[in-house]
């Protein structure tokens, strides 16, 4: 008779080949949001539709669920938190999510999503909704096909947000963003009272491409970031994606005459690429050496971004260096007049752009959206009216065209319906992160203005990035810093920031 510990061996051992085939979808991925001819978005497709395929049918085999049965309940996950009742936990999870979904579904999901991808690149391109309008509304049924055979209580982005964010619900996310809407609103709206105005052209310079590449390689390496396990490379969309253990991918798009576009979104990418690069390697491919949840991995990204890269010690300590490489661009820039500039508060279009007390103004639009066209209120045709509207009445702004307006992210292309929300939820556990690791480090301030990193990435090493998947995401925020998720924290250290900077 097989015991429990060889059955999770042989699951884990499975789950491990199956996550190989997973990277190597992964890779392509890369690969056709980077260098691949435009030519091979067909065959690419193909390709992709038949990996996800035979990962799915490999996963969701009757011998996965027998595995797993066997070891639940045995005294091989006697400890809740050790590796392998997080392993079972999570992986019990997946297999009932993914055995709801048909072999075809998922095929044709891969498929449609990857050519889907090419059209949202022509179409954002020439700044015309229409060519992809087709695209989006077949992505959109097919969502609503995969909420649907998940299963759901009445709301379909419910199923379809799980999958992003464990556990949360479409009602849970307005709760949380209802009463941070109406504080940001606030707070922009004393900003936009002030009297004082960031120089903010000191950014909108002449900045060379390969003078802004050397800069940014150069911060992200100081930062932690591994480039003897790691790369950076152009696309049209800035992404991270983790290939597997000693092969993580960041990539970024350059303009010469905005400094800020390639370095903040380098910096953002940068904290992903340190969780991807800081989970247990020895765990690969299985929950224990997997990221928690997007909104986990989104505080990684933005706590790097904003509450350490548009820091004024992170700039007491970089400007003079970023001054060596553009030496006519800041020749009269001092440090107060950089900070202010690299915090400026402005309603903008741009989601990637966005300031802090903005940025989470554009996540609730598209919530809205997403919600909208997944219960079947709003068609496909409807976005970019709907989009104009709600950015006119939110931020004050109508955009002037569709590249500026509802083309402007990949991620409905990809297929992701849901994820959206984990931008504000990222925002949120940052802040309280944050606030954990200064309290916790003492002089945070002063060690990021001497350039000394360790120390922080060390806190996220030992309390994120190595625990992967053993706790769930509130739970995760609750035991590193002793409080539950809320929106005070960000709040806290908006109106610090901000009041200062703009004299409230």
């Amino acid at each position: 008779m097989t015991s429990p510990a060889d059955s999770y061996r042989s699951l884990t051992e499975r789950v491990q080949e199956i996550s190989l085939l997973v990277s190597c979808a992964g890779l392509l991925d890369w690969d056709r949001e980077t260098y691949m001819p435009a030519g091979g978005a067909e065959h690419r497709s193909a390709q992709l539709a038949l990996l996800a395929g035979m990962c799915h049918e490999r996963f969701t085999d009757a011998v996965t669920g027998e595995l797993i049965a066997a070891v639940e309940s045995s005294e091989v996950v006697a400890d809740p938190l050790s590796v392998e009742a997080t392993n079972i936990r999570e992986l019990r999870r997946s297999y009932d999510r993914e055995t709801r979904l048909p072999k075809s579904l998922v095929e044709e999901l891969s498929r449609t999503t990857s050519l889907a991808y090419g059209h949202w690149v022509e179409a954002r391109q020439a700044s015309d909704f229409k060519r992809f309008e087709p695209w989006l509304d077949k992505v959109v049924k097919l969502k609503m096909q995969e909420a649907d055979c998940i299963g759901h209580a009445g709301q379909r982005y419910d199923a379809l947000l799980d999958d992003h964010e464990p556990g949360a619900t479409t009602q849970w996310v307005a709760s949380v963003l209802e009463p941070l809407r109406a504080e940001l609103a606030g707070l922009l709206e004393r900003i936009q009272g002030s009297s004082r105005r960031p120089r903010g052209e000191i950014l909108h310079r002449r900045y060379a491409r390969d003078a802004q590449e050397a800069f940014a390689t150069r911060v992200a390496g100081e930062l932690g970031f591994d480039f003897q396990a790691g790369r950076l490379d152009p696309t049209a969309h800035p992404f991270c994606c983790d290939i597997g253990p000693g092969d993580t991918r960041l990539t970024t798009r350059y303009n010469e005459n905005d400094f800020g576009d390639a370095f903040f979104s380098v910096i953002h990418e940068t904290g992903h690429g340190l969780y991807d690069q800081g989970l247990p390697r020895e765990h690969w491919g299985l929950p224990a050496g997997e990221p928690v949840s997007l909104g986990i991995h989104e505080s990684q990204s933005r706590l790097w971004e904003n509450f350490v890269a548009r820091s004024r010690p992170f700039w007491r300590h970089y400007l003079p260096v970023l001054a060596e490489h553009f030496s006519q661009s800041l020749a009269d820039a001092d440090l107060d007049a950089f900070v202010f500039a690299v915090n400026e508060v402005q309603p903008s279009l741009i989601r990637v752009d966005a300031d802090e007390v903005t940025y989470n103004l554009h996540v609730i639009v598209r919530f809205e959206i997403e919600t909208a066209l997944l219960s079947g209120q709003m068609a496909a045709g409807d976005v970019p009216a709907a989009w104009n509207e709600k950015y006119r009445r939110l931020l004050g702004i109508t955009p002037p065209d569709d590249a500026h307006g509802c083309l402007q992210d990949v991620h409905w292309s990809h297929g992701g319906i849901g994820y959206f929300p984990t931008y504000t939820l990222g925002n949120l556990n940052a802040a309280q992160l944050f606030a954990a690791a200064r309290e916790k480090l003492g002089d945070l301030d002063g060690l990021i203005a001497s350039g000394q990193f360790g120390p922080l990435l060390e806190f996220l090493r030992a309390n994120i990035h190595r625990r992967g998947q053993q706790y769930r995401a509130p739970e995760l925020i609750q035991v590193v810093t002793g409080k539950p998720l809320s929106h005070q924290a960000l709040m806290d250290h908006l109106r610090t920031k901000y009041e200062e900077l703009y004299g409230l």
